[in-house]
């Protein structure tokens, strides 16, 4: 029985032209920056995003008359591989990019549409997302942030975690409860476009095991927002952010983000071939979701099961690399020193976008034993 679409997809050959030109201008960027692992949740590099911006590869799913190129999911995905393979600093747009454009376009008015979605596509605008919550884990329905009508508006109030990039973001897209809670779990949600810095939002960083920051605790204090910046109808936010996931999740990011570590490994040693299988089954699965949601579906159980598999797989790349070389963040060898970073950075490989457990909670949904 089938239980979700996976079809093969084949690239067009114009796709493997985009490929090229992105390859040889990453090859441009020869010494701009350092090749590292998790670029798209910590290489945070604004001008990057710019320079991207003007060769029209942000917003590439975004239609011509909000900035964006309308070249496609599968276009997108051609172009955030190859910068991702690369370990090429890309957080800055990534969360507008991936969703929080895509969502926009989706829910939003169009007032919402051309303030946001131009910017975006230039690389200047940049977006965080508030879902998590302290003691909920994964589970998005027991989210407390409350959001109470008022005049003209709403008064946010609540705590989010582990929010990427909030202190460096221009908006929050928060979600929040609009009515009281009831058996329905999931009725009385909403999404608001929280532009930063605001008053009543306190944002303090939450740091890595190597110091970096990049996650955040936002604390939301009768934080107001004005109705036109209310994200779709109010009670509807479930919907909405469910519909955003299929984009979180299945995203090569998911696989790629320890990418440059195994391909500095194998350019060296031998004994990968079984990891770069795993890897390019891994990949070929990934791009059927793009081809999804290319189509103008939305594929959240398929890109649960990727992202289950991909963030299982990114630390078994790091677990090969180490049979054959020691980690060490203060070598001159590029292999030891990501390596070691990378490893630092695992423990959050099988929690953020939801962990492993809520994942197969889905699918199990899906598979009728849940």
């Amino acid at each position: 029985m089938d239980l979700w679409n996976l079809e093969p997809v084949t690239l067009a050959p114009e796709l493997e032209t985009l490929r090229g030109a992105v390859r040889a201008f990453l090859a441009s960027e020869n010494g701009r920056w350092e090749p590292r692992c998790d670029q798209w949740i910590g290489g945070w590099d604004a001008s990057f995003s710019r320079r991207l911006g003007k060769r029209g590869w942000i917003g590439m799913a975004f239609p011509a008359q909000y900035g964006g190129s309308a070249a496609g999911a599968l276009a997108r995905f051609v172009v955030t591989e190859e910068l991702l393979a690369a370990g090429a600093p890309v957080a800055a747009h990534w969360i507008a990019d991936r969703q929080s454009g895509p969502g926009l376009l989706r829910f939003g008015t169009e007032e919402q549409k051309n303030a946001y979605l131009p910017g975006i596509a230039r690389g200047e605008h940049f977006f965080a997302v508030g879902l998590s919550e302290p003691d909920t884990g994964s589970d998005l329905a027991s989210v407390r942030t409350r959001a109470t009508r008022v005049d003209g508006g709403w008064r946010i109030s609540g705590t989010k975690v582990w929010t990427s990039g909030a202190h460096l973001a221009h908006t929050l897209v928060v979600l929040a409860r609009t009515a009281p809670r009831t058996d329905a779990r999931h009725a009385g949600l909403g999404q608001f476009l929280v532009d930063l810095p605001c008053a009543g939002v306190t944002i303090r960083p939450i740091r890595l095991l190597t110091g970096e920051h990049h996650f955040n605790e936002v604390v939301l204090d009768d934080a107001f927002v004005p109705d036109a910046r209310v994200l779709g109808e109010p009670g509807s936010g479930w919907h909405q952010v469910t519909s955003e996931l299929a984009m979180e999740r299945s995203g090569p990011e998911r696989i790629l983000s320890t990418f440059p570590v195994l391909a500095e490994a194998a350019a060296r040693y031998t004994g990968f071939g079984a990891v770069v299988a795993r890897m390019w089954a891994l990949r070929q699965m990934s791009l059927a979701v793009a081809g999804r949601l290319e189509a103008g579906a939305a594929p959240a159980v398929e890109a649960a099961a990727v992202k289950d598999l991909g963030t299982r797989f990114e630390g078994a790349v790091l677990d090969a690399v180490r049979q054959v070389v020691e980690p060490d963040p203060g070598s001159d060898d590029p292999l030891p020193r990501m390596l070691a970073e990378a490893v630092l950075h695992s423990p959050g490989f099988t929690l953020r976008g939801g962990t492993n457990e809520i994942l197969r909670g889905v699918v199990a949904k899906e598979l009728g034993v849940r």
